[in-house]
């Protein structure tokens, strides 16, 4: 159908024996329209095929039905074998699709495209934003915050930014995963921590010394970025500074993949040489050579929730500012 033959509101108007002003109201979800009148204008809405101009709807109702999730990461980094991204994608698609939401999928990991998304979401396109792996103290959430658009973050964003986000609980299921090594009889317990401009590396880490503290073990530590190709390098560092290592405990299940590979490949075997215990429960953890043991953090979930929410907040419920979900210690063969 062209523009010129597209129905009109007043050719929806006519046809129901209404004014304009009522099939306004109807289209744009008014609930002040009687029930009788309210089925004559959708009868008329199906008969004309008459589509809302949402340009011109959003002018009324001052909504975009638009969500901005935003992930300050490059798209490499989005896409790739690390399924923590795309499960946060599932979730949040999921609850915007149920309440007839469009979700809008904003990187940013450059200095550019963090520009490029501060413009777009303070311009008022969409009705609320989703922040998802926040590095360092960003300031996007907050400003966006003061400008009254609604936020809610995944993970604690760092500094003193008073926005409400959901998160797992990091430390208590790192706290059990070295205490899974330790009760196995693990005493020289290395970590290949996270970066450490993530909410998720710094509780990770603190949740490994939490438990070497606890059983007086010494902290043999490592730094990675949560790749792959970063856990191998930790892993071949760790090797050369604590050869006597018996367990490791690495914060993503990727960087645990790469740190079993170096460990064979330097002639040590899982798990009777060296225990080695992951996090994340990504989908290929149960099919690693061996089987990884792993914290599963409910990441679908995290989504879900985070969006629930950020549409309870754009409705103008009072949310809470905080939401923690539980981790799971998946034990396999890895340890």
């Amino acid at each position: 159908m062209t523009t010129a033959h597209r129905p009109t509101l007043e050719a929806v108007a006519a046809r129901a024996g209404v004014s304009r002003a009522t099939v306004s109201r109807v289209v744009n979800g008014s609930t002040t329209v009687a029930e009788p009148i309210r089925e004559a204008v959708n009868r008329a809405v199906a008969e004309l095929g008459y589509v809302p101009n949402l340009a011109a709807r959003s002018l009324v109702t001052q909504r975009t039905d638009s969500i901005a999730l935003v992930m300050p990461e490059a798209a490499t980094r989005v896409f790739s074998d690390d399924q923590v991204f795309p499960g946060i994608i599932r979730g949040v698609s999921q609850e915007l699709e149920a309440a007839d939401k469009q979700l809008v999928l904003m990187l940013a990991g450059s200095p550019a495209g963090h520009h490029r998304v501060e413009r777009y979401t303070t311009g008022r396109h969409v009705d609320g934003v989703l922040f998802a792996s926040l590095h360092g103290a960003d300031p996007l959430p907050g400003t966006l915050a003061r400008l009254g658009i609604p936020v809610v973050c995944s993970g604690r964003p760092l500094g003193d930014v008073p926005v409400p986000y959901v998160d797992v609980d990091h430390v208590g299921g790192v706290t059990a995963a070295v205490r899974h090594l330790i009760d196995s009889g693990r005493r020289r317990i290395a970590t290949i921590a996270g970066p450490q401009d993530m909410v998720a590396g710094i509780e990770r880490l603190t949740g490994y010394r939490t438990a070497v503290a606890a059983a007086g073990l010494p902290e043999l530590v490592a730094v990675g970025d949560f790749t792959r190709e970063s856990g191998g390098a930790a892993m071949q560092r760790l090797l050369a500074e604590h050869p006597d290592l018996d367990g490791v405990f690495a914060a993503s299940d990727l960087m645990a993949h790469a740190a079993m590979r170096t460990l064979r490949e330097a002639g040590r075997r899982v798990p009777e040489d060296v225990a080695v215990v992951g996090f994340d429960d990504i989908e290929t953890a149960a099919y690693t050579e061996p089987p990884l043991t792993t914290v599963r953090q409910p990441i679908v979930e995290l989504g879900r929730r985070m969006t629930r929410q950020l549409l309870r907040l754009a409705a103008g419920e009072t949310i809470e500012q905080a939401i923690m979900l539980p981790t799971e210690l998946i034990v396999r063969e890895s340890a």
